[in-house]
Parts: structure tokens; C-alpha cells; sequence
């Protein structure tokens, strides 16, 4: 990915502090700015503004981690260049600082905002793929632990569609995949096998297919379905026309086959069940198959920053109401 040379020699000026509202960084302090980033670029004495933008486009060389975001390192390096605490005395809240790091980003088609954890965020303004270092298994801080809470609960209630049109289809579209299409539950007729089907474009352009079968609660392989839980045995036969029933590509106009398989659950799926359908489907057809349950739904949605869903939010808390706060 490239920057034009305008928008590179903006950021930077923000970097070295030559522009209005950022903290001026003299030789020494760039390079104590990038150690700060954990990045080892050790200022040469030359030029500040040119130096800073020759290291920001190398960061911005390095892989994309999906189609419309942006490299991790360098969103690091602007979430560091505009953390709060550094802000200036006539911009405490540094929404100024913010509005001039917009125009630059815009100029390439991305936006930054603050979220409520008031770190740094930068979406993609046409498809709202946020650029974001989202490891899925980092430590969590105390507000996302508290929502991840609050989602925990949400999905212990909702139903197979909410889970499907309000937590699976938002996380989705975070993490990169188009044309993303629910097959919807009143005509079952329609499915074959399939909840959710989508592409994803490889940095090559070249696109794979999905479809997602999903349950709402815990997938195991007991001998009968108990309560919410789902047998794998019930969804063997829909895994198998997920994968040899055509769809139709709008944008393509082709009809393709399915090149992956996702197997969603709300809640657990046992390592039983998962041996139990390995076993039952041929090697080519078990590499398709890819598993997402509850924990990774619960992890994947709070580093990708996305809002709860309707209803997710805690009910305010009655003066009356014993119960234990979270």
C-alpha cells in the first residue's frame, strides 16, 4: 500500500511536531518516539519531516491483515502518536489533533476516531473495515472484559437469527469478507445447507467462497439433542450441500461452489463432535471445514471493537435490585 507524498509528509510533520497540536520531537525524541512504538528507526540526522516519512512509508510496505485495513505497525505507530495523554494545553481532548490527522487519511479513504476505550481506531470509510491490531488472544482490559460480559449474556438469550443477523454478520464485514448474504429461516427450502454464504479477495484478487452453518447453542455428539444443544450428527447432511451446492455470484454472474465451510455455534463445540465429523467426511472435504464456537466469537468481536448488540447493554440499575453488579 502507498501513500501519496502529500499525505506521507503531513503525517510525518505530526510525528516530528511541526504540526499544529503535536508535541515538537527533536532529533533524539523521534527516535525515542519509534522505540515507543517498539519500532528501531534511529534518527540519521537529516531531514525531520523527510526522514519520519520515508520510515512511515516503509511501514505502510509491509502486509495488509485484510482486504481495506491498513498495516499493523503503522496504525500502531498512530495510536501511540495520538494517545491522550499527550495531549497539548489548547487541545485537551485533542479532537483538533484529530481533525488534522483526518485529512490526510481521508485524502486515502480512511478515517480515525477514538473508541471507548479512547485508544486510536482507523476505519476504512467505504466498507468500515476497522485497521486495528486485533490479536484475538492478548490480554483484555477491564472495559472489554466488562462487555465481553455483557455479550456472554446476550448470546445465552438470543435466538439462532439474532445470533446469525446481529453478532455473526457484523463481525464478518469487520473482519473482510463481501457480499455477505443470510439465507434467512423462514423458507428452509432456500438454504441448502447454508446460514450465511460470503467472498473473501486474497491480496492476489483472487476470491474464495464461504457458507456458515450456524447453531445457537453447544454442538456436541450425544446420542439425542439435549435442550439448546445441537448434534453434530444434525448438521452432517448440510455440511455436505453446503459444499456441492452451487451459488450465484451477483457480481461475478457465475454460479461457484463453496471452497470453505464454517461451523458456528453459540455455545462449545466438544472435541468429540469435531473428531466425530472429521471422521465422517473424506480428507478433501475436512480440510473445507472450519470450526468458530463461542469463545472465539467472544474474542473475535471485542478486539475487532464492534458495538454490543441491541439488548446486549445492561439494564440500568434499580435502587431496589439486590443483585451483583458485574
Amino acid at each position: 500500500m502507498k501513500f501519496k507524498n502529500r499525505n506521507l509528509r503531513a503525517i510525518a510533520e505530526m510525528v516530528v511536531g511541526d504540526a499544529e497540536y503535536f508535541h515538537y520531537r527533536s532529533s533524539s525524541y523521534i527516535t525515542q518516539f519509534f522505540e515507543d512504538c517498539d519500532l528501531e528507526f534511529v534518527h540519521d540526522g537529516s531531514t525531520r519531516w523527510s526522514w519520519a516519512s520515508d520510515r512511515i512509508s516503509e511501514l505502510l510496505e509491509e502486509p495488509q491483515p485484510m482486504a481495506h485495513a491498513l498495516p499493523d505497525r503503522f496504525v500502531h505507530v498512530l495510536r501511540v502518536l495520538m494517545h491522550k495523554s499527550d495531549a497539548e494545553d489548547d487541545d485537551p481532548d485533542r479532537l483538533l489533533a484529530m481533525e488534522s490527522l483526518n485529512k490526510p487519511l481521508s485524502r486515502e479513504g480512511y478515517e480515525a476516531f477514538y473508541g471507548e476505550d479512547d485508544l486510536l481506531y482507523i476505519r476504512h470509510i467505504g466498507t468500515k473495515t476497522i485497521s486495528t491490531v486485533t490479536n484475538p488472544h492478548r490480554p483484555f482490559t477491564p472495559s472489554e472484559i466488562k462487555k465481553r460480559g455483557q455479550l456472554i449474556g446476550y448470546l445465552d438469550k438470543c435466538s439462532e437469527d439474532e445470533l446469525i443477523e446481529e453478532v455473526l454478520l457484523p463481525l464478518y464485514r469487520q473482519l473482510g469478507y463481501h457480499r455477505i448474504t443470510a439465507a434467512g429461516h423462514k423458507d428452509k427450502s432456500l438454504e441448502y445447507g447454508k446460514d450465511i454464504w460470503m467472498r473473501y479477495v486474497l491480496p492476489t484478487q483472487h476470491v474464495l467462497y464461504f457458507g456458515i452453518q450456524a447453531k445457537k447453542g453447544k454442538l456436541d455428539s450425544a446420542g439425542a439433542t439435549k435442550s439448546s444443544n445441537a448434534n453434530v450428527a444434525e448438521i452432517y447432511n448440510q455440511v455436505l450441500m453446503m459444499l456441492g451446492h452451487e451459488i450465484f455470484d451477483p457480481e461475478t454472474s457465475k454460479k461457484v461452489l463453496v471452497d470453505h465451510a464454517f461451523i458456528v455455534a453459540g455455545g462449545e463445540i466438544t472435541k468429540q463432535a469435531r473428531n466425530w465429523l472429521g471422521g465422517k467426511l473424506d480428507a478433501s472435504k475436512r480440510s473445507q471445514i472450519l470450526f468458530m464456537d463461542r469463545e472465539d466469537i467472544l474474542n473475535l468481536y471485542t478486539v475487532a471493537n464492534l458495538p454490543l448488540p441491541e439488548g446486549a447493554s445492561p439494564k440500568p440499575k434499580n435502587v431496589f435490585d439486590d443483585d451483583i453488579p458485574f
